[in-house]
């Protein structure tokens, strides 16, 4: 391996969302050193932290119709059954819902967990409370998409968190979208909701940390149950 790609696999793309918000906090660094210096040096770090925050990672993502990949970097929060936002028109049959948080310290990049046709996206203003809790995915701020995929209408929530206040979407409906793609952005904590229709199963559990446009979370076409699971 050169020294070039050694730079490159070493330095984290970033995202050109973040460059306004990096860019503040390194003016504010600059300021406030000219009132007391440790107040410099502590607005660095908040500078690094932004930098990490808007890391955009290139990923390997799985190109099969049978798996269904993990919309964003974090926790899996929760696996089972819930009714799909009202909004979506979809009714109030219940679907396999798998939801993914992200901490302020995760890559807040949204992927696409399958190829389809984005047919709608909704947006819904709402309130603010923690995203790692279960009712913020019927109270908070959210913004929805539905993938006409080849397993049937799949539903993908980004939801706003107690620290995030403002998502944002790429995807544009009608639109062709790719498995693994990037669809948008949630500033800055968050949590994104991915619902399944009938035929569905769970390749992940609650607790378990996954890797946006990475990991596995579902598989359509298997016989197999849920994977157990132990914490070491």
């Amino acid at each position: 391996m050169s020294l070039v790609d050694t730079i490159r696999k070493t330095f984290v793309p970033i995202h050109r969302e973040g460059y306004p918000f990096i860019a503040g906090f390194a003016v504010a660094s600059l300021v406030l050193g000219l009132i007391w210096e440790p107040l410099f040096w502590i607005g660095m770090l908040l500078t690094a932290w932004c930098a990490f925050f808007f890391r955009d990672p290139p990923r390997v993502t799985p190109v099969d119709d049978r798996l269904v990949i993990a919309p964003a970097d974090g926790s899996v929060s929760s696996v089972g059954p819930a009714v799909p936002p009202p909004e979506l028109g979809l009714g109030s049959k219940e679907m396999l819902r798998i939801s993914v948080f992200m901490n302020v310290f995760a890559c807040h990049i949204n992927r696409a967990p399958v190829r389809g046709r984005v047919s709608l996206i909704e947006h819904r203003p709402g309130r603010f409370l923690n995203a790692d809790l279960d009712k913020a995915s019927s109270e908070n701020e959210r913004n929805s998409l539905i993938i006409e995929s080849p397993h049937g209408p799949i539903p993908v929530v980004q939801i706003a968190g107690l620290v995030a206040r403002r998502i944002l979407c790429w995807a544009e409906a009608p639109g062709e979208i790719a498995v693994g793609e990037r669809f948008g952005l949630i500033r800055f904590g968050s949590r994104v909701d991915v619902y399944l229709p009938e035929g569905a199963r769970p390749r992940v559990a609650v607790g378990q940390i996954a890797t946006g446009g990475e990991t596995v979370i579902a598989e359509f076409g298997s016989e197999e149950a849920p994977p157990l699971v132990r914490v070491s």
